[in-house]
């Protein structure tokens, strides 16, 4: 006869120990170490780095559930291993919830990020060699849009278009005439430091002029999309990826989304078993946890205080003399061009974090440092905006960047350490009376 494991007595349990009774504390005090000093650190510090977040407790709880130990290759319906019948009603879940949070007929929740969903859209629909347009990584563009150093552009022919150096702008007619001259067979829109509304419609145009494939990776809006606070990619473009982790606040993952049923199988068959083997059953667990979380009205609250918030640090900064690109912000996130302070986004990046201030380092258009290096930095509300920061924060936020900029400007990189333990103090103060994980 078999036996129940619930049923398993006290006694048979602790027959097995230490595995199933020792706490993570026990088992490896180091990573449980590494884990409390990252919880304090996003306690302590304000994220402001655009493309992070923090998820609820919900969503950590089924990132760590027992899907973990599951394997559930195929899909719903359709699985190569037995036992997948629970794994089947979260992923349909996950399905529904995203179909009806973005207003579309086809998901898939099964990639593991941001760059396996965008290379999953490349293996179903382009040939090696293939030319694809993308927003240039200068301009704001993401690496999985056709940089030389990811397989994007080592394995096709990206063609780039960029923005404007007069306004930092994406230049529609500029954009038109690039695909008029190579006709892409995929045309990308949507990018990673990107201030700006897209416009989707316009973008629709162009590819229907040239025949391409119209592709928005909204990884960075899809919580602003979600809520109400950007135009929606559908029902403009043809497919649509997203991460979840970022504006959606949801599990680090990605996303697939289309209308056309001539899509389904050729998207389906690249993310598995084209790109991938056994989804992440927890991570997809989560994901449905945090669509339903962005289907609840006070979400769409949530994605406006985002861009109110945004713009909020974006006055602030450049009232407190520095240059935005592109003169401001319609989503989440800014460059801060760094260029007349004569600071680098490294040496802004570190002076920052030791003000616990916690931002990236990140090109501007038409940047001449490297990468490494930069002349800028990139700021966004999302994470802050989830703990509870409004305007009147945000602006004091902008006032004590600008101190520890304006400190590396004088002393250079080791910047002025009085000026930044008076920072860390205020710092302290505000992430004092707006928490995060509260009864962590």
């Amino acid at each position: 006869m078999s036996t129940n494991p619930s049923t398993l007595t006290s006694e048979a349990a602790n027959s097995m120990d230490p595995f199933w009774n020792d706490d993570l504390a026990t088992a490896d005090p180091e990573i449980a170490a590494a884990i409390g000093n990252e919880l304090a650190r996003q306690q302590d510090k304000i994220e402001l780095i655009a493309s992070e977040n923090i998820a609820s407790k919900a969503v950590l709880e089924a990132t760590g559930s027992v899907f973990t130990n599951k394997y559930a290759e195929g899909y719903p319906g359709k699985r190569y291993y037995g036992g997948c019948d629970y794994a089947d009603v979260v992923e349909t879940l996950a399905i529904d919830r995203a179909k009806e949070l973005f207003g579309c007929s086809f998901a898939n929740v099964q990639p593991n990020s941001g760059s396996q969903m965008n290379q999953a859209v490349f293996l179903a629909l382009l040939q090696p060699s293939d030319t694809f347009m993308g927003l240039d990584l200068n301009s704001g563009g993401h690496l999985t849009h056709g940089s030389p150093v990811n397989m994007s552009g080592k394995w096709f022919n990206p063609v780039s278009y960029g923005v404007r150096a007069e306004d930092e702008l994406i230049d529609m007619d500029a954009v038109a005439a690039t695909a008029r001259e190579h006709q892409p067979k995929l045309i990308i829109c949507g990018g990673t430091a990107y201030s700006r509304t897209w416009d989707f419609s316009a973008f629709r145009a162009i590819a229907d002029e040239v025949g391409a494939i119209l592709l928005c990776d909204m990884s960075h809006i899809s919580g602003l999309v979600a809520g109400g606070a950007h135009p929606s990619p559908f029902p403009h473009c043809d497919i649509v990826t997203s991460t979840t982790h970022k504006s959606l606040r949801g599990p680090r993952s990605g996303i697939i989304l289309w209308n056309d049923e001539k899509f389904t199988k050729p998207l389906n068959m690249a993310v598995f078993p084209g790109l991938q083997g056994g989804p992440l059953m927890h991570v997809v667990a989560a994901k449905a946890v945090a669509f339903r979380e962005a289907l609840a009205p006070d979400f769409k609250d949530y994605a406006h205080r985002v861009v109110e918030n945004a713009r909020a640090l974006a006055a602030s900064l450049e009232e407190n003399g520095l240059r935005i690109v592109s003169g401001g912000t319609d989503n989440h996130s800014m460059l801060v061009d760094l260029t007349a302070k004569d600071v680098t986004g490294k040496d802004a990046e570190k002076g920052l974090d030791r003000a616990w201030l916690t931002c990236n380092k990140n090109g501007i258009p038409f940047d001449t440092r490297s990468p490494f290096v930069t002349s800028g930095i990139r700021l966004g509300t999302p994470a802050g905006t989830t703990r509870g920061f409004g305007p009147a924060e945000f602006r004091t936020i902008g006032k004590l960047i600008a101190e520890v900029v304006d400190g590396l400007a004088k002393n250079g990189a080791e910047g002025d350490a009085q000026v930044e333990e008076s920072v860390r103090s205020r710092v302290a103060d505000l992430c004092t009376a707006f928490p995060v994980y509260p009864n962590a």
